[in-house]
Order: structure tokens, then C-alpha cells, then sequence
């Protein structure tokens, strides 16, 4: 008997891996596989089985019912990778174009290169006509590995889709022009500041753009020019409308960015106080897709001191620590890792990263996982923080042989018992 149950057990653990490797290759299950694989996933408490039933029901067109067991597995695994990759594909099937790059979009902040996420968005990006967009997907993707079939599909898809030539892209003075003929048609008040478009808002307030920010993401989309910025225009002339209304909401909806001096310049006119390290600290409110400054002249207006505004932004960010994950740096590309590598990252992607460094709430996080500090620090890319142990001393070579992005926080920094500071280039 023992023998037989011990055979009958393996059996079912191959076959369930069968079924698995059957489902995750795309094909479509027999009704006997898919009630085996139904039976198991209900008594498997992690994500796994779940998210591979719901990737069947898409296989077998059903994505509705796939995303019925997406959403209760997302709600309970929101760091899952898969869980978030198969969201997006249920949503691709539905034709729900937004939706579907919202999950594959996070699905790149956990494991950023992630091949499949950037495949399904290519497949979004081609379904919307955005050549430009879909051919920066593919081109990620093949570089990593130029023999990914799926890759090589798109690509060939793309050919046929797109236009014989891609017409030539508009230049940066070309876009801008455009750009600022559609604010003026909807009455959208605004002012060229060098490579800045300022939108005014209401109450006092200004919504400042990077041009070139702008201009790069018209190139990938390759939407016409009269297309792209007459939707930029639209969501500016919304936004027109101003800030949070009354003086609590302000303060309710308020969070800090970390900034070096160099932005100085550019945020000419919004509250801003000295930070740490030779840092600045500047104050935004909350919005997942603008970063709307607030304008000095707001402060006068509600009666708000500076004190009570930054009061509240470190509040509303000490309720928001986010995971401290294990990643792979391999030739400046970043990967999350699943077992420790002596690198992590702090990467929520809102802009406020740099600014969480200097809770306790998140230095209690990354105490726990890192371990004690002090901790090397490294700000250069904006969407996310890298840490280290600063005894580790090959992890903190490889940060110190990473550049800034254009729009990160150069030179080399320690977090030691809450307190962030600078390195001289002799200490790097």
C-alpha cells in the first residue's frame, strides 16, 4: 500500500506539471486537464496553480472568467509577476487597451526587462497603430535575445502592419510649435520656459513639462503630430482646473521629491526647502501621471506655512514604505532577483523614492531585509532607489561604475543611523 501511494502521488505531480508546461506553451486543455488543474489550484494557498487556470481560461478565449480569478489573486499576491503578465494578457484579449498596459507597466517595475511584459505591451502598442512604440518593445526584447521567436512574430507583424517607411519624425521645435498652437486653440494658459512647457493653473498653480520628455514619448508612440498633441493639449486644458480646491485637501494629497541643486533653476517659483546632503526637497501633489509642483504663491493663498505643508507631505509619505526587493545588475541592466545578490532596490516608481529613504518607516524596511546600515546609496535613476550594504565592497563598486540618468541624482551617497550624506570623490 505504501508503495502504491507513493507512486499514485508522484503520478499526479507530473501530471500537473504536464498540464502546466501544456498551458503556459499557449495550448489549449482537454476538459479532463482542465478540471485536474481546477481541483489542484483550489487547495494550493500561493498564486501559482491560480494564475495558470486563469492563463488556461485565456487559452481557451474565456479571459473574462480568466480575470474573475486574476483580480481576487492580485488583491491577495500584488507583487506577483505572473499574476500581473497574466492580467494584461486577459485584458489584450478584451480589447481593453489602458487597462492592459497598467498591469504590464507593473509588472516592469517588479522585474524590470521583463521580456514577456514587454512583448504583450508590443502587442498593445501594434493594436493602437503605435509603430514607434511597438518597435521600442521588440528592439528591447531582441537585444537580450535576438533568437526570441515570439520577438521575431511581432516584428515581422509590425512590417506588415506599419507603413512601407516610417515617416520622418518631427523635430523637437516642430513638436513644441504644435503643441503650444493646440494649447492656444483651447485657451490652455501656458509659457515656454527653455526646455519647459509651464501650464497655469488654477489658484496660482503650475503644471511644469519637460519638452524633451514630451517629444520622446511622441516618438514612440508614432501617432501623427496634429494626434499627439492635440491629446497632450486636452489632458493640459483638464488640468487647467487647478489644484485641490481648499486648503485640507491640499494638505491631504501633498508629498515630497527629492531634488539636487541643479533643479533649482527649473523650479523657479515652487515651495521648496533644503534637504539633506545638498539635496532639495520640493513638494507635489499626488498624481500617477503629471508631477504638478506646488507654486509658492499657493502658500499665501490658503495661509499655509511651509512647515505645515512639508509636515504633511512626510506624513502622507510615511504611510506608503514600499518593498525592498533583490536585484541582478548585469551590464547596467537591472533585473529583480529571487535570491539576494548584495544589490536591492526600493522602486515603487512614483518619483518619491529618493524622498522615502529618509523615513524611518521605509529605513525600518530596508533594515530588515538588508540588514544594518550604514548602507551606500545610490540615486541616479529616477523611477528607483539601488542600496547596498556599504561593507560589500564589490556591490559598491557596481554602483559606482553606474551613471546618472538625465533626470537622476549624480554622485555618490550614505544612509547611516537615518542620516543621509554625500560622498567626497575620495570616499568613493
Amino acid at each position: 500500500m505504501p508503495t502504491r501511494f507513493r507512486y499514485s502521488a508522484a503520478s499526479s505531480v507530473l501530471e500537473l506539471d504536464r498540464i502546466r508546461q501544456k498551458v503556459w506553451a499557449g495550448e489549449v486543455l482537454s476538459s479532463a486537464e482542465l478540471q485536474t488543474l481546477h481541483k489542484a489550484q483550489g487547495s494550493e494557498p500561493g498564486p501559482s496553480l491560480k494564475t495558470t487556470m486563469a492563463q488556461a481560461l485565456i487559452n481557451a478565449d474565456e479571459p473574462r472568467a480568466a480575470l474573475d480569478i486574476l483580480e481576487a489573486v492580485r488583491r491577495d499576491f500584488p507583487y506577483d509577476l505572473q499574476t500581473h503578465l497574466a492580467v494584461g494578457r486577459a485584458c489584450v484579449s478584451l480589447e481593453r487597451w489602458v487597462d492592459a498596459e497598467a498591469s504590464l507597466k507593473r509588472a516592469l517595475e517588479l522585474n524590470p526587462g521583463d521580456p514577456e511584459a514587454l512583448k504583450v505591451l508590443a502587442v498593445v502598442a501594434l493594436r493602437r497603430a503605435e509603430w514607434f512604440r511597438a518597435r521600442a518593445y521588440i528592439d528591447e526584447v531582441l537585444q537580450v535575445d535576438p533568437l526570441d521567436t515570439e520577438a521575431q512574430q511581432l516584428f515581422l507583424e509590425l512590417k506588415n502592419l506599419a507603413p512601407a517607411e516610417f515617416p520622418d519624425t518631427p523635430s523637437i521645435g516642430e513638436y513644441t510649435s504644435a503643441l503650444v498652437a493646440a494649447l492656444r486653440r483651447r485657451s490652455a494658459p501656458h509659457l515656454l520656459q527653455k526646455n519647459q512647457l509651464v501650464v497655469r493653473l488654477a489658484r496660482g498653480g503650475v503644471a511644469r513639462l519637460d519638452l524633451e520628455s514630451l517629444h520622446q514619448d511622441f516618438v514612440n508612440t508614432g501617432r501623427p503630430l496634429t494626434v499627439a498633441v492635440d491629446a497632450v493639449a486636452q489632458e493640459l486644458a483638464e488640468r487647467a482646473v487647478g489644484l485641490p480646491p481648499t486648503k485640507l485637501a491640499l494638505l491631504a494629497k501633498v508629498l515630497p521629491l527629492l531634488r539636487d541643486s541643479s533643479f533649482l533653476e527649473r523650479g523657479e517659483g515652487v515651495v521648496r526647502r533644503e534637504g539633506p546632503a545638498g539635496l532639495w526637497i520640493f513638494y507635489a501633489v499626488d498624481d500617477p501621471e503629471l508631477v504638478r509642483y506646488v507654486p509658492e504663491g499657493v502658500l499665501g493663498a490658503a495661509r499655509l506655512s511651509l512647515e505645515q505643508l512639508d509636515d504633511a507631505a512626510w506624513k502622507n509619505l510615511a504611510v506608503r514604505p514600499v518593498d525592498v526587493r533583490a536585484i541582478i545588475l548585469d551590464q547596467g541592466a537591472l533585473r529583480l532577483s529571487p535570491t539576494p545578490t548584495g544589490l536591492w532596490c526600493v522602486a515603487h516608481g512614483d518619483g518619491h523614492d529618493a524622498a522615502r529613504l529618509l523615513l524611518k518607516e521605509q529605513q525600518a524596511v530596508i533594515t530588515q531585509v538588508v540588514g544594518p546600515s550604514p548602507w551606500r546609496v545610490y540615486l541616479g535613476l529616477r523611477e528607483l532607489v539601488l542600496v547596498c550594504r556599504e561593507e560589500d565592497r564589490s556591490s559598491v563598486a557596481r554602483l559606482e561604475n553606474l551613471e546618472a540618468a538625465r533626470e537622476g541624482i549624480s554622485g555618490a551617497y550614505r544612509l547611516h543611523e537615518g542620516r543621509l550624506e554625500a560622498l567626497p570623490e575620495w570616499d568613493v
